[in-house]
This record gives structure tokens, C-alpha cells and sequence, in this order.
């Protein structure tokens, strides 16, 4: 079962005598270098630099690691997710027998939007509208 989710998921590890790597995944915090524990590390292979469909989905521990065995040379767009942190993506050519890659995770930054102008003008006053503000009174 695991060897058909395999070759599914990574269609080039059908092939004889495919080379294949053993990846180590550390995911710390960019700002102090701490583990970021149950991050998704997501694989998507890239075939002619179109992501192809499927992948495999992997969690980090409490020191922030995972891994993955037997992936097979070539491109891999890895993807990670975790709550309170910046999504992190980048393609890695897939080379070496054994390879590390550490994932700096970074705090979400400001937002910003067409609709917020800091030099926007007050809309204009309803003249039909009563001003709330008058002394009750004044008539």
C-alpha cells in the first residue's frame, strides 16, 4: 500500500534505478531560531516546472523536525504551514543521497489594502442630517 502511495504521489520513483534522497526538515522561528512544533511540511514534485498533482503532507515534532525517505531526484516545491507564522514556499532540486533543509518560518507582516489612505479626507457631512452634537437646547 505504502510503495502504491508512493509511486503515485512521486511518479518518477517508479522508474528502475531511480536515484533517491533522504530529506531532514528543520522548521524554526526566523526572529530567535526556536522550533516551530506540528508545522505542515508539504511535497509537491515539479515536472517542467509545473507543480504536478497530489503531494504528501508531513508534521514537525516538538523539536521541530521531520523527515522523508526515498524521494526521488529531481524538483520538489516545498510548502509549509503553521499558526501565527508567514506560509513559506520554495522549489529545491533534489540531488544528494541525504540532504538537511532547515525552513526559517517569519512572523506575518503588516497588511495592506488600497482602501486604507492615511490622507484620506473625512466623507462629506449629510447637510439633511441632523448634527447629533448641537445642544439639546437649541432649536
Amino acid at each position: 500500500m505504502a510503495l502504491v502511495l508512493l509511486t503515485a504521489l512521486f511518479p518518477a520513483l517508479a522508474m528502475a534505478g531511480e536515484k533517491s534522497s533522504d530529506l531532514r526538515f528543520l522548521v524554526i522561528r526566523d526572529y530567535n531560531g526556536k522550533p516551530v512544533r506540528n508545522a505542515s511540511v508539504i511535497l509537491h514534485p515539479v515536472e517542467e516546472g509545473k507543480q504536478d498533482k497530489g503531494g504528501f503532507q508531513l508534521k514537525t515534532d516538538l523539536e521541530g523536525r521531520t523527515s522523508f525517505d526515498g524521494v526521488p531526484y529531481g524538483t520538489l516545491r516545498i510548502q509549509v504551514l503553521a499558526q501565527g507564522f508567514q506560509t513559506f514556499g520554495q522549489d529545491y532540486e533534489v540531488n544528494q543521497p541525504t540532504m538537511d533543509i532547515t525552513i526559517k518560518l517569519k512572523r506575518p507582516g503588516g497588511q495592506y489594502s488600497v482602501y486604507d489612505d492615511k490622507n484620506q479626507q473625512a466623507p462629506p457631512q449629510d447637510p439633511n442630517k441632523q448634527d447629533q452634537k448641537k445642544d439639546p437646547d437649541q432649536k
